[in-house]
């Protein structure tokens, strides 16, 4: 089916095409192959996702050697900021393309300074999950910071850090971070159980967007304590979008040392004073990725799969 979809676009009032889409049909035989361009409506998650990694290719530019002539990648990209029609075989394939492209990036800005990992594709998995919602939901990732541990790692090893990815520079980290008591056996090791369900008390893997911080109470050993809280909403369904009703937040906490991490309720806890430093960063807009070697979790991510198409 073929036909030419248009829309106005704000106050300019041009007439814009969503979307092209080159093919191919046979033609009479004087002229053996006749190319036309059909005009489709793409879809609106695909529109909203190469608005979103034109906005990711064009502020990463400096960090990636820039070709002659523009890629497939880039070419989509200018088409959709400057509403001009270009032939392109699939906007998915595209915008996909444009994720992998920022992401390896990031991945190479970070790969020297971010050491240790529990995997080598630790970091990737965690920049492909957060460039492939910011595409799909720029306006929820008002802030250009990403919290991220690595729960491959023990308690007692930094796993912790937090990245500006605007800059692609590391804003603090290593450090050590708590997991949930419900994610181990032992006060200190490895966790190795992940859950979403409620009274778990286990750590949820996944990406998060942080939205408000706010006055923290909470108790150990006994002794009640307050520190700087951090509201985290997951958004890696079945994995930690139960989240807000769980109470599961970023938080500081006595029991968190620079040399080890006791266990939490499920909340990424960091010491106090790094807490009151970072937490406000994050606020309203930032974002948080829990990684850990869970092949179900990797398998089955909503971001990590959206990210591979």
């Amino acid at each position: 089916m073929t036909g030419r979809h248009t829309r106005r676009s704000g106050s300019f009032g041009r007439r814009v095409v969503s979307h092209v889409v080159v093919a191919s049909r046979p033609a009479p035989s004087r002229h053996p192959l006749r190319r036309e361009v059909f005009f489709v409506r793409a879809p609106k998650y695909v529109l909203n996702g190469l608005l979103g990694v034109s906005a990711l290719v064009f502020g990463s530019a400096h960090f990636i050697h820039a070709p002659a002539e523009n890629g497939p990648v880039l070419t989509a990209a200018v088409a959709f900021v400057t509403r001009s029609p270009v032939a392109v075989s699939s906007p998915a394939r595209v915008a996909g393309e444009a994720v992998a492209a920022v992401t390896r990036s990031a991945v190479g800005a970070f790969a020297g300074v971010v050491r240790p990992l529990s995997r080598p594709e630790a970091l990737e998995d965690a920049f492909k999950a957060y460039f492939a919602y910011k595409a799909a939901h720029p306006d929820d990732v008002r802030k250009p910071f990403l919290y991220f541990v690595d729960y491959g790692l023990a308690s007692t090893e930094p796993r912790g850090y937090v990245f500006n990815m605007d800059s692609l520079k590391v804003v603090d980290g290593p450090f050590t971070v708590a997991h949930g008591r419900g994610s181990s056996t032992s006060q200190y090791g490895v966790p190795t159980r992940f859950s979403n369900a409620s009274n778990s008390y286990a750590t949820s893997l996944g990406l998060y967007v942080a939205q408000a911080t706010y006055d923290f109470h909470g108790h150990t050993g006994g002794q009640g304590y307050s520190s700087i809280g951090l509201r985290l909403q997951g958004v890696s369904s079945g994995f930690n979008d139960n989240a807000l009703n769980r109470k599961v937040v970023a938080h500081g906490a006595p029991y968190v040392t620079s040399t080890r991490a006791g266990r939490s309720q499920g909340c990424p806890a960091m010491e106090p004073a790094r807490a009151a430093r970072l937490l406000p960063k994050l606020a309203d807009g930032g974002m948080v990725f829990l990684f850990a070697p869970d092949q179900d979790w990797l398998a089955r991510d909503p971001w990590l799969a959206v990210a591979a198409q």
